[in-house]
């Protein structure tokens, strides 16, 4: 069993190095499919963001619990949510995105909008409250106030952002049920590395989990690098 495991290593690392095509071809697919997500999510997820982390409302902390539970939802149960309204019976169906690029990025998008507004709105109201009563103090108008306490928790919403995108790469509960695992079209790292673990092609498998981790690790390094530079 360990040769085994250790000739699979060694299969894997093979298949990276060579530039297997089945493997660069899934591991871009995955890149965009969840990167567009990560975009989609800072369509409406930066705006409500900003929205509860500098201003006072209403259901606030309400609204702030929603997303803060939401963080936990079980991406099979959010699936089957979307499964249903994706469908050609359901009320979204009349779109066709269902086992399309765009339906599993659009689902990605939903599934990491509460990471990216709970850490993004804590950064901007972990600001010095300093800062807010020097700006006013100078004169700032509110606007301006609000936007120097942006570019002081830049960091903290960039590394939101990276914590969405990374949990989206990693997603396998959407991307299986809203993809398909279609292969050349919506099969990504994690519904590979599912598939072919089944089928018994543990280098194919280790090849697409290395490089999984690989790409998560690499983005959070470089985000520190930056963040200390």
């Amino acid at each position: 069993m360990f040769q085994t495991i250790i000739e699979s290593l060694f299969r894997a690392l093979q298949l990276i190095l060579e530039g297997d095509p089945e493997v660069i071809s899934v591991t871009l697919r995955s890149i965009h499919i969840s990167g567009l997500a990560t975009m989609l999510s800072c369509l409406w997820g930066l705006p409500a963001s900003i929205l509860i982390g500098l201003k006072s409302f209403p259901g606030k902390k309400i609204l702030r619990g929603f997303f803060n539970a939401m963080i936990g939802v079980p991406t099979v149960a959010l699936g089957l949510i979307l499964y249903l309204l994706f469908s050609k019976t359901g009320p979204l169906g009349v779109f066709q995105l269902l086992y399309t690029p765009l339906g599993v990025s659009i689902g990605q998008a939903i599934l990491i909008t509460p990471i990216l507004v709970s850490f993004a709105s804590n950064a901007l109201e972990s600001v010095d409250v300093d800062l807010r009563d020097l700006a006013k103090t100078l004169g700032a108008s509110e606007a301006q106030t609000n936007i120097a306490i942006m570019k002081e928790a830049i960091w903290g919403v960039v590394l939101a952002v990276t914590a969405s995108f990374n949990r989206a790469f990693a997603e396998l509960g959407i991307a299986m049920m809203i993809g398909g695992n279609i292969r050349n079209m919506t099969r990504v790292l994690t519904t590979s590395i599912a598939l072919e673990t089944a089928r018994g092609d543990i280098a194919f498998s280790i090849a697409l989990a290395i490089i999984l981790m690989a790409v998560v690790f690499t983005i959070t390094l470089l985000l520190n690098i930056l963040r200390k530079g």
